[in-house]
């Protein structure tokens, strides 16, 4: 692991491989480890996974519950780390690929998003809220019991070996700011769309789906393709929204195809 300053946060990534840089963003209750498959098996490019604010290894700094400060900390880490790269992010990931793709082309070259909306509706915030209240108190029963709900609810492999997952994914959380910061961000995209910015996204797009992805739904992928000029679309045969648990060679692979003839 390594670590690098970064505005007000102290960043942990890892790097793996050589040649051009991709940089790996991970979901909500995540960290870095969720791409440790695509670390391992992606040959010719030099990949970093980091930790977002107040996930895994990563300090929590001053959140303040806005996808535009989880962007911004994203253009930090490319700014400090890369220079300009491919962004590849997984559901909060993918949103934050594709902010930062909107504000800074000339530091994110190519954007490929997995399992991502750029808006939410008013069932999701729901949802949110409800989440950022128990993560007042990761320790509690009540925050594994729906941590753990909603992991199964995201997997569609019925032999996938969900306690492992939902350990993992505690640790990720840790004390549950990060979470709760993240989650406000996500939530705010109901009032406020991403969409109407992602006219202003002139680099290459792909956008990966999972057939069997109810989080983010085929909708959501519609959404994003049709507000992109220069967009593809793939998907993830046997998976849901947690689809680098349900299929990561099938995410390596569509990973590899986006990454031909970009780098």
């Amino acid at each position: 692991m390594s670590s690098v300053t970064i505005g007000d946060i102290e960043v942990a990534y890892t790097e793996a491989g050589d040649g051009p840089p991709v940089v790996l963003v991970h979901g909500l209750a995540e960290d870095r480890g969720t791409w440790s498959a695509q670390q391992s098996a992606l040959t010719g490019v030099r990949t970093l996974a980091y930790d977002l604010r107040g996930h895994g290894g990563t300090t929590l700094g001053s959140p303040d519950g806005s996808l535009a400060q989880l962007g911004a900390d994203l253009l930090g880490f490319l700014e400090a780390v890369t220079g300009p790269a491919t962004v590849v992010g997984f559901s909060l990931g993918g949103t934050v690929a594709l902010w930062a793709a909107a504000e800074r082309p000339d530091l994110v070259t190519h954007a490929v998003v997995l399992g991502t909306s750029s808006v939410v509706g008013r069932a999701a915030t729901g949802f949110y809220a409800g989440r950022i209240e128990l993560a007042g108190d990761t320790t509690t029963p009540e925050f594994r019991t729906a941590l753990r709900d909603d992991t199964a609810a995201a997997l569609v492999t019925p032999d996938a070996p969900l306690d492992a997952i939902v350990e993992a994914r505690l640790a990720a959380v840790g004390d549950g700011r990060g979470y709760a910061n993240a989650a406000r961000a996500m939530s705010a995209l109901n009032a406020a769309p991403l969409t109407p910015r992602l006219a202003d996204v002139a680099v290459p797009v792909d956008v990966v789906g999972a057939a069997g992805d109810t989080f983010c739904p085929p909708k959501a992928a519609r959404i994003i393709t049709d507000a992109l000029s220069d967009v593809s679309y793939h998907e993830i045969p046997d998976a849901g929204h947690l689809m680098n648990v349900d299929n990561p060679d099938a995410v390596t692979a569509a990973i590899r195809t986006t990454l031909s003839g970009r780098n």
